[in-house]
């Protein structure tokens, strides 16, 4: 495909865009570790929300949920409305107050004050691997395999610039440069996204097309289906959504560096409202496209498919830069988690153990910058190792490694903060035999749903956690002080309440879109 000057120029444009942004933001403040890693706890609502969803959109959506859609149809919708009942529940009412009200930096400390060094350890592991492998390595190869459908670069040149480009101000400006681009970001995905998604609605014969078409929505499909069987949401879509949004420092720490519970808990229920909405620029033109292109040879193709035949000069622009919005916004965010934790759970416990009791800022800073480029090289060979290893739209796939990791963190956190009785050698144990077991069952049950797979790997750790504690000593009601879910949660701290009353409460807002998304869960059961 050959792009024009004026698709040209609004590309480069929004490349300077951001990187002129981003390197602004690293100028206004990273001396101390909770300027770099928290962006110095000022983030409002609005910011929260909209970085949290720009962190979340990336090539796994244009290219991976579209296909999904393109492949499976409306059943792709529970990706992205799943996590407003599920993953962002857990976290807005069981989590969010305990990460808030201990101070902590990063989600493995929870576990360090409840377990002890080595959940913590487990926990930091299995994260890493996570967002090297999925969050930073499949991105990065799935922008440039849409690159190269698009304008024929080379997908290993489109990898490595991509992330070097993305690199240089996150490396530099931490959590407060990330959240200023995702910002510009966010806006750019949006506006290019609806672009594609009325071109595409008007060239099936317009909004009436598309509300037909809802007649045939299902958003539960039978226990045999393999990708997505209506079992997920007793056992997968469970675990994994409530580790994707309540215990995975990629989403939480944004809402970590609120500046207070309020804006924390508003921000995570502005992200489900942004949520809601997402299907429109993402599900619906793969809902549309086999109206257009219904003999396409993977589904993955649809998105560069639909750029290249409906989109006029200048919105291939717009639409390619909104491509590169989402990859940067979810690469960039991968990339500070990773530092963060490796910064706050590996080295600086290890400057402790070597008696320097804290390590300074100056240090922990330098340490998150060198880490962030091991890091990004690391996900470059990553990128470089993937391949497409079925005809499945690469979103399944992705979903389908989730599942290794995911059920023995879930249990680790969900047993952790609402079973006082859970131990520490509970916790490992469910941790440590996640993988193993996930790889046992694909081996001797090929057959057997990834999803389906994932529940009984969730309810074995589970069980397994459980016995083992009963087993074991638990810790003392003092040292759990503060660590336990209590009604108490549900509720803002003391001095926030008479703040925010009346259309100002958190729980109005998300009763509302609760609400909506209920009613479209039951219209189309």
């Amino acid at each position: 495909m050959r792009l024009t000057s004026l698709d040209l120029g609004i590309f480069t444009l929004y490349m300077l865009a951001v990187l002129g942004l981003g390197l602004y933001a690293a100028r206004r403040g990273t001396k101390t570790k909770r300027d770099y890693f928290l962006a110095g706890d000022k983030l409002p609502w609005w910011m929260i929300g909209g970085s949290i969803v720009a962190a979340n959109i990336s090539s796994h959506h244009f290219i991976g949920v579209m296909g999904t859609a393109y492949d499976r149809g409306a059943v792709a919708l529970v990706i992205e409305w799943g996590a407003i009942l599920i993953g962002f529940n857990a976290l807005l009412w069981i989590f969010l107050p305990f990460y808030l009200r201990n101070g902590f930096y990063t989600v493995p400390e929870f576990l360090d004050r409840r377990f002890g060094h080595g959940a913590r350890t487990t926990y930091t592991v299995l994260i890493l691997l996570t967002y090297i492998l999925i969050e930073i390595g499949a991105v990065l190869y799935m922008g440039g395999l849409a690159f190269y459908s698009l304008v024929g670069v080379p997908i290993r040149y489109s990898v490595i610039l991509l992330a070097l480009f993305t690199g240089v101000y996150t490396i530099l400006g931490g959590l407060r440069a990330v959240v200023w681009t995702e910002l510009l970001q966010l806006s750019v995905l949006l506006i290019g996204g609806l672009a594609l998604s009325f071109a595409t609605i008007r060239a099936v014969g317009g909004v009436s097309t598309v509300f037909e078409s809802m007649e045939t929505w299902d958003l539960i499909l039978p226990a045999s289906d393999p990708d997505f069987p209506w079992t997920m949401y007793i056992g997968a879509s469970l675990c994994v959504s409530t580790f994707y949004c309540a215990a995975n420092q990629f989403i939480v720490q944004r809402a970590l560096a609120a500046k207070d519970e309020w804006h924390a808990r508003m921000g995570v229920i502005f992200t489900d409202y942004l949520k809601f909405l997402m299907p429109l620029i993402i599900i619906v033109p793969g809902l549309m496209a086999p109206r257009l292109f219904p003999n396409l040879d993977k589904p993955d193709l649809v998105f560069p498919t639909l750029v290249k035949n409906l989109l006029p000069q200048g919105l291939v622009g717009l639409v390619m830069a909104g491509l590169i919005a989402a990859i940067m916004g979810h690469t960039s965010g991968a990339i500070n988690s990773c530092t963060t934790i490796g910064t706050i759970d590996f080295y600086l416990p290890w400057k402790k153990r070597r008696g320097d009791v804290e390590g300074t800022d100056v240090q922990a800073v330098r340490f998150g910058r060198l880490f962030g480029i091991a890091i990004i090289v690391v996900g470059i060979v990553s990128a470089e190792l993937l391949t497409h290893y079925s005809k499945k739209p690469i979103f399944v796939l992705l979903l389908n490694a989730y599942g290794y990791f995911t059920p023995g963190i879930a249990t680790m956190f969900l047993l952790g903060i609402l079973w006082k009785r859970t131990t520490s050698a509970g916790a490992l144990t469910a941790g440590i035999m996640t993988i193993p077991l996930s790889g046992l069952l694909q081996w001797s049950v090929p057959s057997l749903s990834f999803m389906n797979r994932t529940g009984i790997v969730f309810w074995v750790c589970m069980a397994t956690c459980a016995i083992v504690s009963l087993c074991t000593k638990p810790k003392s009601d003092e040292e759990l002080k503060g660590l336990i879910w209590t009604k108490d949660s549900l509720r803002l701290p003391p001095d926030e309440r008479h703040k925010y009353r009346g259309l100002r409460r958190p729980v109005v807002w998300w009763a509302i879109i609760t609400a909506v998304v209920l009613f479209f869960y039951i219209r189309y059961a």
